[in-house]
């Protein structure tokens, strides 16, 4: 495996994390200031958690990056609330999905509502992301995920890619997309070095009721990692390099996530940039 350009990669990471309550010992503990963290927001505990994370992690000085689902927030005045909480400790940045509630928490049921009304507050974040699905959604159509980001792309500065396991749908996702004139540069998602045991006892930490929703949601992610050989991130990474790393791609980063295996995953990562000279 082999270039500057996955080098780069690797030095531009995010680490998606959940607010459970060893989360923030577990980012101080292993995680460099360098790195972007990023707070899921969770459909059934709501908002709170991951403000809370937030708040303490920038505290520390970490540059930031809260979930803020649209189905999580209740109404324009909600949306405010938010806006004026994250910005009085510095956040900079955060990711806007449609997210999970089921039913809406309030007025929102889908992301562009919520981008638009980050642009009528005066864009409050110089940074603001929106999610892209290499791998089909479950419940909408892969051109009406991609018109999304079209739709969405003038209230927005990235997207992050959802998790993908086949290198060749992820280029063609890329592709894509670009030939669609959406430009905004991409994180790619990309599961970090995930032992399924570890990741079976995480969806039953976070709730019963979510932990099943969770496991019915992605069930095809626990047969990649039992699969014979489980899942290695390099592996996923060695194919796909090509198509990541040409500059018309613009991928400027992975969104690496780490169903919190926190230390497992800066372990890897430092691990292959060693491996790669990096």
């Amino acid at each position: 495996m082999a270039t500057t350009g996955l080098r780069a990669l690797l030095r531009t990471v995010r680490y998606e994390v959940l607010p459970a309550k060893a989360t923030e010992d577990k980012v101080l503990a292993h995680v460099p200031r360098d790195v972007v963290v990023t707070v899921t927001a969770s459909p059934v505990k709501g908002l709170e958690p991951t403000l809370g994370l937030a708040t303490r992690l920038a505290a520390h000085g970490y540059r930031v990056v809260p979930h803020v689902p649209a189905r999580l927030l209740r109404d324009d005045g909600h949306l405010k609330e938010v806006v004026d909480r994250l910005r009085e400790v510095g956040v900079d940045d955060v990711f806007v999905p449609a997210g999970d509630a089921d039913p809406p928490a309030g007025v929102y049921a889908g992301a562009l509502p919520v981008l638009r009304g980050l642009s009528e507050l005066g864009r409050p974040f110089a940074h603001v992301g929106i999610t892209g699905y290499p791998e089909s959604h479950p419940l909408i159509h892969d051109d009406i995920t991609v018109q999304a980001m079209w739709d969405k792309r003038e209230h927005a500065t990235y997207i992050v890619s959802n998790l993908c396991f086949d290198s060749r749908l992820l280029g063609e996702w890329i592709t894509r997309i670009r030939r669609r004139d959406v430009t905004l540069p991409v994180h790619v998602g990309v599961a970090g070095p995930v032992q399924r045991a570890k990741l079976l006892a995480m969806a039953t930490k976070i709730g019963v009721g979510e932990s099943t929703r969770f496991l019915t949601k992605h069930a095809s992610w626990f047969m990649r990692f039992a699969a014979p050989g489980g899942y290695a991130p390099e592996r996923l990474l060695a194919r796909a390099e090509a198509a990541l790393t040409v500059p018309s791609a613009g991928v400027v980063g992975l969104h690496l996530f780490t169903f919190n295996q926190i230390a497992e995953t800066e372990r890897w990562r430092r691990a292959l940039l060693d491996r790669l000279g990096g």
